[in-house]
């Protein structure tokens, strides 16, 4: 069966905080994903860490190839009709992919769409820098200006 979500999560040397960032996944209330994890070459605990976490598909890249390809292959390697991203130092509250699917459901037009997140830093909340703020409507084009 086809999921209808694949969560793909990047990590790179992050074994005290990707099973942080898994769990947030795991609890959420929207069940219909699957797990992706594309390990970039750790070298320190990161493959026994997700080793434990047997629902999860762990892929591995030898070498570090840095975090575009390790998003590329969490890409080839899904399922899902939709793709979410997570980074393996971030979390999820636990109705985000809920929301985010009952919104994506009432716009069958959409194709893409990006949430908003809250930032924070050893317990407290910051403010994002201007460039990390989120444009409405028409988002490709934006997107491709802030990454060249």
């Amino acid at each position: 069966m086809v999921p209808a979500v694949s969560v793909i999560i990047p990590t790179y040397n992050r074994a005290a905080l990707v099973g942080e960032a898994l769990a947030s996944v795991q609890a959420q209330s929207f069940r219909d994903f699957e797990v992706l994890v594309v390990d970039d070459g750790s070298t320190d605990a990161t493959p026994e860490v997700l080793a434990a976490w047997r629902e999860v598909r762990v892929l591995r890249h030898p070498r570090r190839r840095g975090v575009s390809a390790a998003r590329n292959t969490g890409v080839a390697f899904a399922r899902g009709e939709w793709l979410a991203f997570l980074d393996s130092d971030d979390l999820w509250l636990p109705a985000k992919l809920a929301r985010q699917m009952a919104y994506l459901a009432g716009r069958p037009d959409l194709s893409l769409c990006q949430t908003d997140e809250t930032w924070v830093r050893r317990g407290a909340r910051v403010n994002q820098p201007p460039t990390h703020r989120k444009v409405a409507g028409w988002i490709f084009e934006p997107l491709l200006r802030a990454v060249w």
